[in-house]
C-alpha cells in the first residue's frame, strides 16, 4: 500500500512540478538565470518532469521514470546547494524520500 501510494504521489508531484516549471513564471525564469542556466531551462526541466511522471505512472516504464526522476532531483539538489539557495531543499527532500520509498520494492 505504501509503495502504491508513493508511486502515485511521485507521479503527481513530478507532473505538478513539471507544469509549474513549463509555465515558467518570471520569478521561476529568474531563479534559473541566477543559477547560471538559460531562461528557457525551466521549460526543458518541466517537460522532463512531466515525462518522468508519465513513465512512473506506467508499470512497464516505472524504473526508467524513477531513474530519470532521481537524476532530475539530484541535479536540482546540487544546484541549490552550490548556490546556497536552501529554501528549495525542503521540497527536494520530500522528493528524495518518496523516490526512496517507491524504489524500495524494486
Amino acid at each position: 500500500m505504501i509503495h502504491t501510494l508513493s508511486i502515485w504521489l511521485l507521479a503527481a508531484g513530478f507532473f505538478g512540478a513539471g507544469l509549474f516549471n513549463a509555465i515558467s513564471t518570471p520569478a521561476t525564469q529568474s531563479d534559473y538565470v541566477r543559477w547560471g542556466y538559460p531562461r528557457w531551462w525551466g521549460r526543458l526541466t518541466g517537460a522532463l518532469e512531466m515525462m518522468c511522471a508519465v513513465l512512473i505512472a506506467l508499470p512497464a516504464s516505472r524504473m526508467v521514470g524513477l531513474a530519470l526522476g532521481a537524476l532530475i532531483i539530484a541535479a536540482a539538489v546540487l544546484t541549490v546547494l552550490r548556490h546556497r539557495d536552501f529554501t528549495h531543499l525542503v521540497p527536494l527532500g520530500v522528493f528524495v524520500a518518496v523516490i526512496a520509498l517507491a524504489g524500495i520494492s524494486f
